[in-house]
């Protein structure tokens, strides 16, 4: 398994960079796990539009699935269209960003599959497991599995004991940490600091912590400094155009 950073900025892109959005490979397969704001240019030097396998996406917020409107734009208007894609997602996440367009315009160009959060489901050769974690809108902790290793990715979250679950013995847990130590009130049921991704990590034995979705404007060095004095083990920064082989 493989994965390629293509954003990993919270709430809108900063200068040059893109949103949540994270390339996943394994045995030939290209799944797309959130497709946030600026993520499709990033996306198309890794690989053609046509060429994505399958799109996963963990909440309908907009930095982590605006664009997966111009990537079925991109497949629907060549001149050769690419087949239907599967695009999975919670009820309703993607119902803004498909009104986009007018009706019926991309009804060729997707296929939508629903999951409920709590639930396991295949995709490609990914099993992926689901957590329903706190956050302003539904959103879904995801797990996935192939090979033999482990993903575990939060989308954005609150603190919750179903993270331990989440990242129990991965090899990768990929977690949100908008805010570098602490997290303001009005914000603390629904998103986490990178020092409560350490303490996330550390209960739940992950191999490796990734923080990400910072908030723009946070440095990358305060971050990884919080999440040490909570985790032991290896620590960094989504940084776009990073890729991480997970064996």
């Amino acid at each position: 398994m493989r994965m390629t950073v293509l954003g990993s900025c919270g709430a809108w892109p900063s200068p040059g960079r893109a949103c949540s959005g994270y390339l996943i490979e394994d045995d030939g397969f290209r799944l797309l796990v959130d497709p946030g704001y600026a993520t499709l240019p990033r996306l198309l030097r890794y690989v053609d539009a046509r060429d994505v396998d399958a799109v996963l996406v963990s909440h309908g917020h907009p930095d982590h699935c605006a664009d997966l409107n111009p990537l079925l734009r991109a497949r629907a208007l060549d001149p050769d269209p690419a087949p239907k894609l599967p695009v999975h997602a919670l009820p309703g996440a993607l119902d803004r960003v498909l009104a986009l367009d007018r009706p019926g315009m991309l009804d060729d160009a997707l296929v939508l599959r629903t999951f409920t959060a709590g639930g396991r489901f295949e995709v490609g050769p990914f099993t992926v497991d689901t957590w329903a974690l706190p956050h302003f809108v539904p959103n879904a902790g995801l797990r996935l599995i192939a090979g033999g290793k482990v993903l575990a990715y939060t989308g954005d979250t609150g603190p919750c004991r179903e993270l331990a679950d989440l990242a129990r013995d991965a090899d990768l847990f990929l977690a949100e940490a908008t805010y570098a130590d602490a997290v303001p009130a009005e914000d603390a049921r629904y998103l986490s600091s990178a020092r409560q991704a350490g303490e996330w990590a550390t209960k739940a034995g992950a191999g490796r912590l990734m923080l990400t979705h910072l908030w723009p404007g946070t440095f990358a060095v305060h971050a990884e400094e919080a999440a040490r004095r909570t985790y032991a083990g290896p620590i960094e920064v989504a940084r776009e155009e990073e890729t991480v082989d997970l064996g």
